[in-house]
């Protein structure tokens, strides 16, 4: 499974048309960083300093996708993977971090999450060319190099080992919502008040829009995607959605996500979108994939150890389920 392809484009930001107050202005660039699309928001006093502070954040995003992402062959990851079974490599302090954290949530979701991920062999295809499953044999061959436990860490030293050959890492299910995380501090240190920061769906706010009100996001009816299931207003909060509804496959009556679990090497099952609200958009990423795994019941269980997160999960029967602790008071359901 890829876990970049979670298909989190249900999630869509709405900004209301507005006269603008205490003349400030609202400036937005959409390009493609990390091999997805980006949507960066920015309110500041005037166009100037808008456009500026949308390069700065496109020069981030930049720089995080040169040390993290897996495709591309001089990235600090790639180096890893290339050294896979050889020798342990040296990396960045931020690059160890945010590996120890991915592999804490791989502990705490006893695989469901696995940043050692990229490792796992393709056999499932959701294009159509599929017409039966996959044997038992070749499900568990594929997740044959995929295993978190073989990832070594040495802290002192800053360095990672992957124990096994062909074992690789990958931060596609947390890269894009760390990076918008790290833009978002950037720009309230710089002073910028108000934006939103979208990559791929994964999704960080801070401040109002220009006339005061919050941000609106909606998030797409899987069913139908010309309508919204809600409109939930959002200020200072990340929010991130994994979901299946237009890749998968039926086998005997069941229904088969594109979404791999990693720990089993099967599709899952039960749940075809889950939208994670909470303060960080890389730890409500990991969240959304790790739910889409786990199902309803264990989901939802996970996400009790994470107070601050809350969900709405949307089952491949159309129902909608949204977690105890669900904090968003102006939710309009429209499904």
């Amino acid at each position: 499974m890829n876990y970049k392809t979670l298909y989190k484009f249900f999630i869509l930001f709405i900004i209301m048309s507005s006269s603008l107050s205490n003349a400030q202005v609202l400036r937005k660039k959409t390009t493609l960083l990390m091999g997805g699309r980006f949507d960066i928001t920015i309110v500041a006093n005037d166009t100037l300093e808008a456009e500026k502070n949308i390069e700065a954040v496109i020069a981030e995003i930049t720089r995080i996708e040169n040390l993290i992402s897996d495709w591309k062959p001089t990235s600090q990851v790639s180096e890893v993977n290339q050294n896979a079974g050889i020798k342990p490599v040296k990396v960045d302090r931020e690059v160890f971090k945010l590996t120890q954290r991915a592999i804490k949530l791989s502990e705490i979701t006893n695989g469901g999450f696995d940043v050692s991920f990229a490792a796992m062999d393709r056999i499932w295809k959701f294009d159509g060319s599929m017409t039966e499953m996959p044997s038992a044999e070749a499900i568990k061959k594929s997740v044959e190099k995929v295993g978190f436990k073989n990832i070594i860490l040495d802290s002192a030293q800053s360095t990672i080992f992957l124990k096994l050959k062909g074992m690789k890492i990958g931060f596609g299910a947390l890269g894009e919502g760390y990076a918008t995380d790290k833009c978002r501090a950037m720009m309230i240190a710089k002073g910028i008040k108000a934006g939103i920061l979208n990559g791929s769906g994964d999704m960080s706010t801070w401040g109002k829009q220009p006339n005061g009100n919050p941000w609106k996001i909606g998030i797409t009816n899987p069913f139908d995607p010309e309508k919204l299931l809600a409109v939930v207003p959002l200020e200072e909060q990340a929010v991130t959605t994994s979901g299946s509804y237009e890749k998968f496959v039926v086998f005997n009556g069941k229904r088969y996500s594109h979404i791999i679990n990693p720990a089993t090497g099967y599709p899952a099952t039960g749940l075809c979108s889950v939208s994670v609200f909470g303060p960080n958009a890389e730890t409500a990423n990991g969240l959304s994939t790790s739910l889409m795994v786990l199902g309803q019941k264990e989901g939802l269980l996970l996400l009790q150890k994470y107070p601050e997160y809350s969900c709405i999960m949307i089952t491949d029967n159309g129902k909608v389920i949204k977690s105890k602790n669900f904090k968003i008071k102006k939710f309009k359901a429209k499904f």
